[in-house]
């Protein structure tokens, strides 16, 4: 995940923050291509659960992919 600026959660304020990820067929696909893409993490906070952020692992799979 790329690092981000975000400190403390937007939603309760709570200062530890964490990161998960998509499992089984949670994956980002380039909408016209053909590739087996890319898993999306996120930063979510670990009181509320709130999730802060999200990014694909592996963003190269998607150039040339917007209209």
């Amino acid at each position: 995940m790329k690092h981000s600026k975000v400190k403390e959660c937007p939603q309760c304020g709570e200062k530890e923050l964490g990161i998960g990820k998509h499992t089984g067929y949670g994956v980002m696909y380039p909408k016209n291509k053909v590739s087996i893409g890319s898993e999306i993490e996120y930063m979510i906070c670990t009181e509320c659960g709130f999730i802060i952020e999200g990014y694909v692992k592996k963003p190269e799979k998607f150039k040339e992919t917007f209209y």
